[in-house]
């Protein structure tokens, strides 16, 4: 009987990559596998031969091996990262949901300027860090090596000088898939707000609820930079930057919060009653839906709440919505060049917020 790894790796293994295991661990001909595939046996050997020319890549290489470890091995051992299929959360449609989500969110970071992901020997998480404009560099996420070796295997990221700490950066296959990921997640989000009812059990809001319903913002993820981060490259007239890495820290804070309460069966919660044509006292939180998210939902609300109309309309925009200062200030009906100085207010206030939300945490018991 064939032997296919079509039905045995993971759904995010690239096709090259999958021929490249069935023929080297499985043993396969190149001929054999051109029959079971349907092509000339000499784009099987290309795609072998590309493959195995990637390999002095640390990340492909160690993404190859755990492959062949846990897909291939005569032995019971499995590695964890890429286990056999055999509960709920192991199932392929499962593993390949949470590949993309951690995909989407780690092109998300390294689209922005200077972003560059760091993987040192030996260690099980990587970091995406970003030039701050001022000779150093800050973290914006930590990084799973698993899911790290899987964005190198589908050459969503490429590293040009691997070493004891290599760097790798977002390639334009990355920036491809990281397009088509947006899309995917905004037409799931569509078909739910259309169809959700047969799918999802999902809260009801009251229709007298205020909302508005023109030009409302729609949660889009977009591939170019936080406005944030373009005002912290600006200096001020004393040379110094607009935005400091405390308040952009704090807005990159709260668009982490508002993403993660997007992620799952509420991916079209409504925050437009926290702008200023909505109604803010009567938001729902939904906190019976997934505490993770439901968490980081209240935090949103909170921080929201707190910043007051006003405040909270532009942080909503510019660090959820990411939209440009022009357009957040054509929409609130603000003269032009005013949006920059509101938003930095409204950023002190938000790193404010975060600090006395610390301070209550650490007097807890």
């Amino acid at each position: 009987m064939e032997n296919s790894v079509a039905f045995t790796v993971p759904a995010w293994v690239p096709e090259g990559a999958q021929r490249y295991l069935d023929h080297t661990e499985s043993g396969r001909s190149i001929r054999d596998i051109a029959r079971s595939a349907g092509c000339h046996a000499s784009t099987i050997l290309r795609q072998i031969r590309r493959v195995e020319m990637r390999r002095d890549d640390p990340l492909v290489d160690a993404a190859l091996q755990s492959l062949a470890q846990s897909h291939f091995s005569p032995t019971e051992f499995k590695n964890p990262a890429f286990a056999v299929v055999t509960s709920e959360e192991n199932r392929p449609e499962t593993q390949n949901a949470e590949f993309e989500r951690e995909a989407l969110r780690v092109l998300r970071r390294l689209c922005e300027s200077g972003a560059v992901l760091a993987v040192a020997e030996d260690m099980d998480k990587a970091v995406v860090v970003r030039d701050n404009g001022e000779g150093g560099t800050t973290k914006t996420a930590v990084v799973d090596c698993r899911t790290a070796q899987a964005l190198a295997l589908n050459d969503w990221i490429s590293c040009d000088n691997p070493g004891r700490i290599s760097r790798y950066r977002i390639s334009s296959a990355g920036r491809t898939a990281l397009s088509h990921l947006i899309a995917e997640v905004e037409n799931r989000a569509r078909t739910q707000n259309e169809f959700g009812m047969a799918e999802f059990q999902t809260s009801f809001t009251p229709a007298n609820s205020g909302t508005c319903t023109s030009n409302q913002p729609k949660v889009r993820y977009n591939t170019v930079e936080s406005p944030l981060i373009a005002l912290a490259r600006r200096r001020d007239k004393s040379g110094k930057p607009f935005l400091d890495e405390t308040l952009v820290g704090a807005g990159e804070r709260l668009r982490e919060d508002f993403e993660l309460a997007q992620i799952g069966p509420q991916i079209t919660q409504n925050w437009d009653r926290f702008l200023t044509c909505g109604g803010r006292g009567d938001f729902v939180s939904d906190a019976h839906i997934g505490q993770g998210q439901s968490s980081a939902r209240d935090r949103v609300t909170k921080a929201l709440s707190d910043l007051g109309p006003g405040l909270s309309d532009v942080a909503l925009r510019c660090c959820c919505y990411l939209e440009g200062l022009e357009l957040a200030e054509k929409r609130m009906g603000w003269s032009a060049r005013s949006g920059k100085i509101v938003l930095r207010i409204a950023l002190q206030r938000l790193k404010r917020h975060y600090q006395d939300q610390a301070e209550q945490d650490r007097m807890i018991g």
